[in-house]
């Protein structure tokens, strides 16, 4: 009984120290990497070299950026672009404690979404397209 114990004793030890020489090795890159933390100035000197790339659509087309107006409201937000006399609601998100109830997106003269609270009142938001603008009326 004495001999396992000491055996079991030996295999700890033995295991404990091949775990602590495992984990230095991983500390210093076992895989060749550098595990450095970059400062302000190298992340600077990165970006400063850095190229933009175009995003491709579906399409496979450089990704035209929607353009659209935020409108805000007590029942959330939206985001509305107008395309000659037509808009269309390009994104809406309610406000905290809101729902979206209802959303008529367009394209058309006019777009609504209305935003249901919890308690009280609905918010709906009617957008058309004032000077090639959207404008909530």
């Amino acid at each position: 009984m004495k001999r396992f114990v000491l055996a079991w004793a030996a295999t700890a030890v033995a295991a404990t120290g091949a775990s602590v020489a495992v984990l230095g090795l991983v500390g210093t890159g076992v895989t060749g990497t550098s595990t450095r933390v970059l400062s302000q100035e190298d992340v600077q000197a990165a970006l400063s070299t850095a190229t933009a790339r175009p995003v491709a659509a579906a399409s496979g087309a450089p990704a035209q950026a929607q353009q659209g107006k935020l409108i805000r409201s007590p029942g959330g937000t939206v985001i509305a672009s107008c395309a000659g006399d037509e808009v269309t609601l390009r994104s809406w998100s309610p406000a905290q404690g809101y729902s979206v109830d209802d959303v008529e997106p367009g394209p058309s003269d006019e777009v609504t979404v209305e935003f249901e609270p919890q308690e009280g009142d609905d918010v709906e938001l009617t957008i058309t397209c004032t000077g090639g603008q959207p404008v909530a009326g």
